[in-house]
């Protein structure tokens, strides 16, 4: 039985990812456990990883759950974050970004 995710977003430099992803999730990396990786944790079991590896940068996608939306789009618009708006997707709605090497965040809930 599977007991957790971390979903793994590869990037071209991590200094630039780091603050892009800090910006996304409002805080700092929770762990480097290695040269060239960040992770964020939002549960016991469950984050982020973000991988320095230039020659598989911007090929990732990741799914996020979100409670509100509507909110994130005006948090993400105001840090600068560029988006469409919530959308309609998969039965209910997603907010899509992408960060600077074009991998893709997906939000989705209500």
């Amino acid at each position: 039985m599977f007991t957790g995710l971390m979903a793994s977003i590869t990037v071209n430099d991590q200094d630039q990812a780091h603050d892009w992803y800090s910006k996304v999730f409002e805080r700092d990396p929770d762990a480097t456990p290695m040269p060239g990786l960040l992770e964020w944790h939002f549960g016991s079991e469950f984050g982020v990883q973000v991988w320095a590896e230039p020659q598989r940068a911007g090929y990732s996608t990741a799914v996020i759950g979100e409670s509100d939306l509507d909110a994130l789009a005006e948090r993400l618009a105001a840090a600068g974050i560029d988006h469409g708006g919530p959308q309609p997707g998969g039965g209910q709605r997603i907010l899509q970004i992408a960060d600077p090497d074009g991998n893709r965040i997906v939000f989705s809930g209500e």
